[in-house]
């Protein structure tokens, strides 16, 4: 997705709304008319993908015929889509500039699998994070902390999350720690202790948000730290 919302594939059905308007013209000129359209409206072109495009549509039975109601149909929704995605484009500009105007928000976008998107949702899920006593607070406003099954003598040793406080919270925490396991970073501690988790054969929701858990405690007291250069720094 551009930063504008626009996506190439919506804007391409705009234009080739059925498979007829590719196959019909014949490769040749499908790839010349791809070409052009590609440099128009500022894609990249590749003749493999045109390849691609036009025997993907000589494979397939169109479901609704050529004719100008089906354009219509096809081509309003396109645009519907189109302004969505604007606005949902808009308005994650909107999150990333706020977010930038925090103190933290340097130190929370170093921190490895963070993103302009998600550091702004982990700021504004967390809000000031010096608010929290310990780790453990934080830990346990996520959500993502073992929940307590005791009585008398008897303790479960293995329980799930208690699944408290903000689940668009654990949703990014989730989403960071997605990005672990997708590049493997070996000199990170969170998928060092990811690692470790899954040589204990834990199972993948157990170990994740053991990860999310070990993430945001690294969060906290990063933070933290930050923060407190900060006032040090206004103080003298």
């Amino acid at each position: 997705m551009r930063a504008d919302g626009s996506l190439k594939w919506v804007d391409f059905v705009a234009t080739f709304w059925h498979c007829d308007c590719v196959r019909y013209a014949g490769r040749d000129n499908f790839t010349q008319r791809y070409r052009k359209w590609c440099k128009r409206k500022g894609y990249n072109f590749s003749e493999d993908k045109a390849e691609e495009l036009y025997i993907a549509s000589a494979g397939h039975f169109p479901t609704l015929p050529k004719n100008s109601s089906s354009k219509l149909l096809i081509t309003a929704a396109a645009k519907e889509l189109t302004a969505t995605l604007t606005g949902v484009a808009t308005i994650k500009a909107e999150m990333i500039r706020l977010a930038q105007q925090l103190p933290e928000h340097g130190t929370v976008l170093a921190m490895y699998g963070v993103g302009e998107i998600t550091a702004a949702q982990l700021m504004a899920e967390i809000g000031d994070a010096r608010r929290f006593a310990n780790r453990g607070s934080i830990v346990a406003f996520a959500g993502v902390d073992p929940a307590v099954n005791q009585s008398g003598a008897y303790q479960q040793q293995s329980t799930s999350s208690t699944k408290r406080g903000s689940p668009h919270l654990r949703k990014t925490l989730y989403q960071v720690v997605s990005t672990y396991i997708k590049r493997s970073p070996m000199d990170e501690p969170v998928y060092q202790f990811l690692n470790k988790k899954c040589a204990e054969c834990k199972p993948c929701y157990v170990y994740m948000t053991a990860g999310a858990n070990k993430f945001l405690r690294i969060y906290y007291a990063c933070v933290k730290e930050c923060l407190a250069a900060l006032d040090d720094r206004a103080d003298t």
